[in-house]
């Protein structure tokens, strides 16, 4: 958030235990004078490969499957499989009606190539090529955004891996524990360990780091 930032809210068939708790503290991190406001979500198709439907015999949460670069084979990585979740153009896709939308400034759709899985509000994890761009960081350079705030769901999943791209792309970065949840909730001082490391902050929202959002201290 301020000079940028991000608010996920997830629902439906792979919601997050006690996820929508976070709700009011988005929304009044959405309250503050944020420079860029922005969502994102997943908007998978049918087909998509974390899906574990997709996948004879495989179980969600469980198993996991062997993702290979639509276009260098030579590169793959191991990726958890979900339930169906987030398919385009269903309400399972929808942010959650309790978010103050009409705050934002923009929705960015991530997930939409049914080979590749794409935990970051970036883009994918691959390399040689990269293959999904959400279009997040030239909207971030656009508006000269310094600090990205990120919150929402799950904790150890998008908002990790987003506060890591948004680390790795030169911004300073905050992920505000009261805002997000975490789909393995023992994994949690893990994770806060790994961004910490990283450089990343993970705050409370009466934070200082957040109190001087409200006074425009950037």
């Amino acid at each position: 958030m301020p000079r940028g930032g991000l608010a996920r809210a997830t629902n439906g068939s792979l919601a997050v235990t006690n996820g929508r708790e976070i709700i009011p503290v988005v929304n009044k991190l959405l309250s503050l004078p944020f420079i860029l406001k922005i969502a994102t979500k997943d908007w998978h198709p049918q087909d998509h490969i974390s899906f574990a439907s997709n996948h004879a015999g495989k179980r969600p949460f469980v198993d996991t499957t062997t993702i290979f670069n639509p276009c260098n084979r030579a590169e793959s990585y191991e990726s958890r499989l979900w339930p169906d979740h987030c398919i385009q153009d269903t309400p399972g896709a929808a942010l959650v009606s309790e978010l103050q939308v009409e705050k934002l400034d923009r929705v960015v759709e991530k997930g939409k190539r049914r080979e590749v899985e794409m935990y970051s509000a970036f883009y994918d994890p691959l390399q040689s090529p990269r293959c999904s761009d959400s279009g997040l960081a030239e909207a971030l350079v656009e508006e000269g955004i310094t600090d990205v705030y990120v919150v929402g769901l799950a904790f150890d999943y998008c908002v990790k891996a987003t506060a890591v791209d948004a680390r790795k792309e030169g911004y300073a970065t905050v992920v505000v524990r009261d805002g997000t949840r975490a789909v393995d909730a023992g994994n949690w001082e893990k994770v806060c360990g790994e961004l910490e490391g990283l450089g990343i902050g993970v705050v409370g929202v009466e934070s200082e780091e957040v109190k001087r959002v409200g006074r425009d201290e950037f």
